[in-house]
């Protein structure tokens, strides 16, 4: 395995986890909720008036962050060099499979697994696994 330095970011991801976690913990005590971004979504699509609130004030703020961190930093734009149908088709697949896993990675790797659910070890083992083959088949076998 080769690290490509050029793209090691250990302190940005290292401030992003944080963060994450810092919101999964003030969610949990003010709320009473779990941070699970899917969950967010399908909730403020068919939310009662009570539940909406927080999650739309969530979802703008997810939103908003990347703007927030122009003015302040110079973000290098992304590279997408993946065709908008592929990008389409992987994101309804996405979709697909938190609807399936009953979550999606925030929901079970970081708040299932800290709260010691075996239903979120089972789900974070299985699209963890699921992963590792897809990149191993699309770098080494397919191309």
């Amino acid at each position: 395995m080769r690290i490509d330095w050029t793209h090691f970011t250990p302190w940005t991801s290292l401030a992003g986890g944080v963060t994450l976690g810092f919101a999964a913990a003030l969610l949990l005590l003010l709320v009473g909720r779990t941070l699970g971004i899917s969950g967010i979504v399908d909730g403020a699509l068919t939310a009662r008036d009570r539940e909406f609130g927080w999650r739309a004030t969530f979802l703008l703020g997810l939103l908003a962050a990347p703007n927030a961190l122009r003015l302040i930093a110079a973000p290098m734009p992304p590279t997408i060099e993946t065709p908008w149908a592929q990008l389409t088709i992987s994101g309804l697949l996405v979709g697909f499979g938190t609807r399936l896993g009953s979550g999606c990675t925030s929901g079970h790797g970081i708040c299932g697994l800290s709260r010691l659910s075996p239903r979120s070890l089972i789900a974070t083992l299985t699209f963890m696994f699921a992963g590792f083959v897809t990149v191993y088949v699309v770098r080494h076998l397919a191309g």
